[in-house]
């Protein structure tokens, strides 16, 4: 009897571990990637708009159900992605560099930073917009425009070109989003430079352009909700900053701002995305080649004011209405000397207009 009773017990025990076993199974593969195992947690380093960030991983997360929880979005300037990324380089923390000028993610790329891969995408994209050796790809392009409060100032009066700001008239009245630490405000200085010095020989006529548009200026913003809070408060009222930010923030947050194409030209940035080399590879890739999706690609163009790196079925019609004037930028000579240039002005500029 004691024999039966023990033998029953554990045939019961066997088929209950059984049992676990199956449900632990099927947990793991319900979370489980494209390669069968269960999906490491993705961090993205982006310099995107938050609204941006948190629509696509939405949608990321709704393709891809085995990264739900698991993707973590740490949003700051580009810059700082790039000083960030290089800190950790001997142990990285991130596993995506989501939004980024050329001359940071070539930067990073040099450092030995990003992971060289061909998602499926890359031969639809030109050369001009990705890495040669398929370290970073350009993503999205973004135009860089005068920025107004159109409560403040009547379109008609608005500065028509780049110069227009340096006018007396405006005298702390222009805000500008802190310059070291942004990608996008470093871009369009180094570029303010670089029309006067074609080859970067020669700054100082682009140091003394902005230190006129530093005594203008009344405010430095420490970020973009910083910028945007200022702006819409009136404490500025002008400002420099990338079309898209500029629409989003006007359409989505009806914020009062508006924007001028400068007459002499928008400098326009590659802003892309690549894989951190030594995080989770398997996973950048994955939420890399869903950036690039072309529904998605629709629809950030159409609700989200993206350019796109890409070519789309169908251009929404803000943007074939568009009249973009590209200024002519070599981003070559901006990449060799935008650090120099933008400590020098920090050092020397910055508040002493």
């Amino acid at each position: 009897m004691r024999r039966r009773v023990a033998l029953t017990l554990a045939v019961s025990t066997l088929v209950a571990g059984l049992t676990g076993c199956g449900s632990d199974e099927n947990k793991d593969s319900a979370s489980a990637g494209a390669s069968g195992k269960p999906a490491e947690k993705i961090v993205v380093y982006s310099a995107r708009d938050k609204k941006v960030t948190d629509f696509v991983v939405e949608q990321f997360v709704a393709k891809h159900p085995e990264y739900k929880g698991k993707v973590e979005v740490l949003n700051m300037g580009a810059q700082e992605v790039l000083e960030r990324t290089r800190a950790e380089k001997a142990n990285p923390q991130g596993s995506v560099w989501w939004g980024g000028t050329q001359q940071g993610l070539s930067a990073g790329a040099g450092d030995g930073l990003l992971e060289a891969w061909q998602p499926s995408f890359a031969g639809q994209m030109d050369a001009r917009y990705k890495d040669a050796q398929g370290r970073w790809f350009g993503e999205i392009l973004l135009p860089e425009v005068i920025m107004y409060n159109n409560k403040a100032i009547p379109a008609d009066q608005a500065p028509k070109d780049w110069d227009d700001l340096l006018d007396p008239k405006w005298k702390k009245k222009v805000i500008i989003r802190d310059v070291a630490a942004s990608g996008t405000m470093r871009s369009i200085y180094a570029s303010m430079i670089q029309r006067l010095s074609k080859d970067g020989s020669n700054p100082q006529p682009g140091y003394d352009w902005l230190r006129k548009l530093d005594a203008n200026t009344g405010d430095y913003a420490a970020n973009p909700t910083d910028l945007y809070v200022k702006m819409s408060r009136e404490q500025g009222v002008l400002s420099a900053w990338n079309l898209q930010d500029i629409l989003l923030q006007s359409e989505q947050s009806k914020m009062p701002f508006g924007y001028v194409m400068p007459a002499s030209g928008a400098p326009v940035l590659v802003d892309g995305v690549a894989a951190i080399k030594g995080g989770n590879t398997e996973g950048a890739k994955t939420f890399i080649e869903f950036l690039f999706d072309g529904e998605l690609r629709a629809k950030l163009a159409k609700d989200f004011f993206q350019i796109p790196a890409v070519p789309i079925s169908e251009k929404p019609q803000w943007l074939a209405d568009l009249n973009l004037k590209p200024m002519d930028v070599d981003w070559d000579v901006i990449a060799k000397n935008e650090t120099q240039w933008i400590n020098h002005w920090n050092a020397e500029i910055k508040n002493k207009g």
